[in-house]
């Protein structure tokens, strides 16, 4: 396979290193202390993240935080768990505070900083498909069960993240923003196998067509709103998604079976898709060298120019989830070393 063209991204020109971000919720409560050491340890050229902090409780939650950016719709919580309303409620009001709370916060950090880092940040969001999946209507089933819900849940998500990611460009100082799209249920609502509010069947599966207007509504509406880079990750389902959906980029988990099975996320590079590989532990032995190689080899073998690297990120793969604070810096140092790997790589091909 030959190089793709790599003169210009959707985001800008082509980008001459393999980066770090990451996109898995964080442990700890102080917002203030994990944005400012991720600022530390993933400023630029790397992306840094607003992050997921769960601990703080359900409010603070990746399905209750989207909820909170949605349009005329809002959430509160049942004993089965977030049920969307038309009405707002103490649920709603609280996450909506959470929220803002942490762009109050992003702000502040970044105000106190030198003008040397002008980089964005990423943001990332439960998909509209995923969010459908993991939601309850009024009857307490799942709102993936009503197609107008998904339709109305499509329209209140498009337009109330274009204002978030408005908001948020806002509080960055002009840095940009980049969009996370977490869509880790797709392959699960494609297949028919989310499971209803009663755990003793399953929803019908939802057509392929629909789910891609709805991501495709998705990503523009994103990229309206002056999002710098849109990825999705798609969990279980092909990286192809992303591309079939107008995305910039993949989060794609790199195959361990043999070389052969990297061919298809080759053949995404090189029509301009940008890949980010969680391949980082942030525990164990493996050497920088080692970690690197898990993606160097197989592209390697399937003659694919080293240069074609350049423009994805890394991230850490699941353990940083039990990291605690303290233990952070240095997992976040190991993403950029191996970032560093990959583009000395890259540049000496």
């Amino acid at each position: 396979m030959s190089a793709p063209d790599t003169s210009a991204t959707a985001g800008g020109p082509a980008a001459a290193a393999v980066t770090a971000t990451l996109t898995c919720p964080l442990r700890g409560s102080d917002m203030v202390e994990t944005f400012t050491v991720i600022r530390g340890e993933l400023g630029a050229p790397h992306l840094s993240v607003l992050p997921v902090l769960g601990e703080r409780g359900p409010h603070a939650e990746p399905l209750a935080r989207t909820a909170a950016m949605l349009d005329s719709l809002y959430a509160d919580r049942q004993p089965h768990g977030w049920r969307i309303t038309s009405v707002p409620g103490k649920d709603s009001r609280a996450a909506h505070h959470v929220l803002h709370s942490d762009l109050n916060i992003m702000a502040d950090v970044i105000g106190h900083e030198s003008d040397s880092d002008h980089g964005p940040v990423l943001i990332s969001i439960v998909g509209p498909v995923s969010l459908a999946a993991g939601v309850h209507v009024h009857n307490g089933e799942k709102l993936q069960s009503d197609h107008g819900a998904r339709r109305e849940l499509l329209q209140s998500w498009c337009a109330g993240v274009a204002a978030f990611i408005g908001d948020m460009a806002r509080n960055t100082e002009g840095r940009g923003v980049v969009v996370h799209v977490d869509e880790s249920e797709l392959q699960r609502v494609l297949e028919g196998t989310i499971p209803t509010a009663s755990g003793y069947r399953t929803l019908r599966a939802i057509g392929s067509h629909e789910v891609r207007h709805a991501l495709t509504d998705a990503v523009a509406a994103c990229r309206g709103a002056g999002a710098v880079e849109v990825a999705i990750s798609p969990g279980r389902a092909e990286a192809r998604w992303a591309r079939d959906i107008g995305a910039d980029a993949a989060v794609a988990v790199p195959p361990s079976s043999s070389v052969h099975a990297w061919e298809p996320l080759a053949a995404l590079v090189e029509t301009g898709l940008k890949l980010w590989f969680p391949v980082v532990p942030v525990t164990g032995r493996a050497t920088i060298g080692e970690i690197a190689n898990v993606v160097t080899r197989p592209w390697r073998e399937l003659g694919m120019a080293p240069e074609a690297l350049l423009g994805s990120r890394v991230l850490p793969v699941a353990e940083l989830e039990g990291l605690t604070p303290p233990h952070l810096p240095g997992a976040l140092r190991r993403c950029t070393d191996v970032a560093g790997a990959l583009t000395e790589a890259g540049n000496d091909g």
